[in-house]
């Protein structure tokens, strides 16, 4: 209570107390400032990672803590429209100002609100939520930030094929990624082993598809490995892969093989002319002479010219498979063309047609040492009769 002093002035007693409701005032309005000023509002000081389907925490929490369960608080991300992701007021939570692409997947515990923690519960979390998020007290003008990565792993694949050399070909693939990954091969004893570059295709639906080939050879162990991996969520995936000693084996239908040993029955083949030749020279020239040596080397000729038969007949079966399985080749081949899918690029068609090529020369490799085999064939036949 306030008295006025009887000795003093009315006036001057008047002003005193008016100067005095003003300190007042000023005092309490500091006050509030000092108190206010000594909270702040503490987010996530790293990004936080969640995997698209699972939920996820956003940390957000007020020092020192205080109830918050009746006052505002806007969780929001800048960049979208509207921008808000969940809004509290007076106890309440307004989700007319709510993003559409929210709707139903955020919650704040009022349990924790009474403590000052006003982290964000979002579920099923999506690609599209990947951002950065303000939590924010309009009472305290106090905010933070909070970053999320939003990541899509799955396993690699591995095929083998061979070139045209006979060296094995490794293809990994691995779909649906984000954000986009790296590709890395490795021997059985975990050394990075050279590929070419990786490709890469983005879907309609934002994940990502990697591709990797490298050409190996025999190794110690025979093991190799496939990791794709994204450090930005830290998620890494392999696969692993054991082959067998023949897998790096060159084909036995090699054409440089298959050239020598037509030239070696040329050669032969051209020995037994030579040899017949010569028994109708000596035959003409000492035929009762001669004639116990006559059937002799008539013995001798046939029993080549049968071996002779026997082996390139066995020659024509070979070409004939190995044409047979050339014209598979080619024809799986033309069906990749045909079709490509939607992940081949111009360098992988360019590829692919020029093993079309290759495949084409070779059959007609093959068919013309066909057509040779048949030739000396017939002839051997002939020689025999004579």
């Amino acid at each position: 209570m306030i008295h006025l002093k009887g000795d003093l002035p009315f006036k001057t007693q008047l002003s005193d107390l008016s100067a005095l409701a003003v300190l007042h005032t000023a005092v309490l309005l500091l006050l509030t400032h000092s108190c206010g000023g000594q909270h702040r509002v503490i987010g996530a000081r790293q990004p936080i990672v969640a995997m698209a389907g699972d939920d996820v925490i956003l940390p957000c929490h007020v020092e020192p803590a205080k109830d918050v369960v009746s006052i505002a608080v806007e969780w929001a991300r800048p960049e979208l429209k509207p921008r808000f992701v969940h809004v509290r007021r007076d106890g309440v939570e307004l989700l007319m100002d709510q993003n559409p692409s929210y709707f139903g997947r955020t919650l704040m515990s009022i349990n924790k609100l009474k403590c000052g923690d006003m982290s964000l519960k979002l579920s099923k979390v999506k690609l599209s939520d990947e951002g950065t998020y303000r939590c924010f007290i309009p009472e305290l003008q106090r905010d933070s930030t909070v970053q999320l990565l939003v990541g899509v792993v799955s396993s690699p694949s591995i095929s083998i094929t061979k070139d045209m050399s006979g060296a094995a070909v490794f293809e990994c693939e691995s779909k649906g990624w984000y954000p986009e990954p790296e590709v890395f091969w490795l021997d059985g004893e975990g050394n990075i082993l050279s590929a070419g570059p990786t490709e890469t295709v983005k879907g309609p639906d934002g994940l990502y598809t990697v591709n990797s080939i490298v050409t190996v050879e025999e190794s110690h162990s025979n093991s190799f490995t496939c990791r794709v991996q994204q450090n930005n969520i830290n998620h890494t995936r392999h696969t692993h892969i054991h082959v067998a000693d023949n897998v790096f084996m060159v084909p036995s239908w090699d054409p440089v093989r298959v050239s020598i040993t037509l030239g070696v029955y040329l050669m032969g083949c051209l020995v037994v002319v030579f040899l017949v030749w010569k028994y109708r020279c000596n035959q003409q020239q000492s035929l009762c002479k001669e004639n116990i040596n006559t059937d002799r080397k008539q013995g001798q000729v046939t029993d080549k010219l049968k071996d002779l038969k026997k082996d390139l007949k066995n020659q024509k079966q070979t070409i004939d498979s190995l044409l047979q399985e050339m014209k598979n080749q080619i024809d799986e081949n033309k069906k990749k063309l045909d079709n490509p899918s939607a992940f081949d690029r111009e360098r992988k068609q360019k590829k692919r047609e020029r093993a079309k090529e290759a495949l084409e020369n070779r059959k007609t490799e093959y068919e013309d040492l066909l057509k040779i085999t048949e030739r000396l064939l017939e002839t051997t036949k002939d020689m025999i009769g004579q």
